[in-house]
């Protein structure tokens, strides 16, 4: 730990008394010594309070990420053994911790472990260290993953877009362990999936819409599905396993449908489905020019929203999908539409969702709600840690 102390502005406390671990730069009176990127600091109030132990980041905005808000802890090792291991209990008591399948094992904030990310795919452990205090303990948090039972290999995917907020370079490489395999499958509920975690959106797989797919079953039986912003079909296989008429996958990404049809194939589906590559927005008025019709419909885009600049512009793209999407429906048809931009809001989006119906001219009704998977828990003290939205809505 350095002996450096980050003292805060008068006032400037609150969000931490609230045990919220984010302190951005214009809370800091100043950093009293010095200290390296992701040295941790000790945070102090105007009236010299001792607050939290945190990360300290120069580079961003965001300059620290709280490791504790108890002074007395230090933050070393076994620090870090027993959060990885409280992290993973939890897993284990959602029944999710799966040597064949896979979950997300550990949520940053959520975890209290703020910048760090790891997938559990089977026998390898795919991490992303997001934030300078991350990368300070990158090589132990990579020896401590290596310790968990059935973790053989750990892959270091830390090329979001972030880390140039930190100061860091991206990095795609083997942490430690063993090589991770040319080919990597894994199971959810029968099914089978081929994970690339080398060049896969995030770390490989969508984890946070399991739950999504399991409510999908009890209404593809027997319905032709557009399934749109489609990535490696994971929604798809669900839904042809599930007795759905027809699967069209639309995707921008040539590798992402190369992989569907994979993934399609390795649980048996030969036939009943159709990839199409285009921009979702642009595919969706073609279909509709085209006069084609679905009996139920998923749109889940990437993040529209990334700041409160695009709020607005993004609004009006989950409204432009959802418009088009219901007006692609049949009579009695269904739409699982989703937002992962942590900006927007469970009322918002049922808003936008209300005016996209009054535009299509259908009368529609919510007969479900979605949010993020228990492996992505939600930390009430960071309402930040909540950031999935989706309704399932009927015609």
């Amino acid at each position: 730990m350095s002996e450096a102390t980050l003292i805060l502005r008068k006032g400037r406390e609150k969000s931490l008394l609230r045990r919220h671990p984010w302190i951005y730069s214009g809370a800091v009176e100043r950093l009293q010594g010095k200290a390296a990127p992701g040295d941790t600091v000790k945070v102090v109030s105007s009236s010299g309070d001792v607050l939290a132990l945190a990360a300290w980041s120069p580079e961003s905005q965001l300059c620290g990420r709280v490791w504790s808000f108890d002074a007395g802890e230090t933050v070393d090792e076994e620090f870090f053994r027993k959060r990885i291991a409280r992290a993973v209990e939890l897993r284990k008591t959602l029944g999710l911790d799966d040597e064949n399948g896979g979950c997300r094992l550990i949520y940053s904030e959520s975890d209290e472990l703020p910048g760090i990310i790891v997938d559990r795919y089977g026998r390898c452990a795919c991490v992303q260290f997001l934030s300078a205090g991350a990368e300070k303990h990158r090589e132990l948090i990579g020896r401590l993953l290596l310790e968990l039972d059935g973790i053989d290999s750990v892959f270091d995917r830390s090329d979001a877009a972030i880390r140039k907020k930190e100061g860091l370079p991206e990095r795609m490489e083997l942490l430690c362990g063993k090589p991770i395999p040319d080919e990597l499958i894994i199971t959810e509920d029968g099914l089978r999936y081929h994970v690339d975690m080398r060049k896969g959106q995030k770390t490989g797989f969508y984890f946070d819409l399991r739950e999504a797919r399991r409510t999908l079953r009890r209404f593809a039986g027997g319905r032709r599905i557009l399934n749109l912003f489609s990535y490696t079909g994971a929604f798809s296989c669900v839904a042809l396993d599930a007795g759905a008429e027809f699967v069209m996958n639309v995707d921008s990404s040539l590798p992402a449908l190369k992989t569907a049809e994979k993934n399609l194939h390795l649980n048996g589906f030969t036939d009943r489905f159709e990839n199409r590559q285009g921009d979702g927005f642009t595919v969706l008025r073609e279909l509709e020019r085209a006069g084609e019709k679905f009996d139920l419909v998923i749109l889940d885009p990437p993040k529209l929203i990334d700041s409160q600049k695009s709020l607005m512009r993004g609004c009006r793209g989950y409204q432009d999908l959802a418009r088009l999407g219901f007006k692609l429906l049949n009579p009695g048809g269904v739409m699982f539409n989703f937002s992962c931009s942590g900006l927007m809001g469970s009322e918002l989006f049922q808003k936008i969702t209300a005016s996209a119906a009054l535009e299509a001219n259908v009368d529609a009704r919510i007969v479900g709600k979605f949010t993020q998977s228990p492996d992505h828990p939600v930390l009430l003290s960071v309402p930040e840690t909540f950031y999935l939205k989706g309704l399932c809505t009927a015609i």
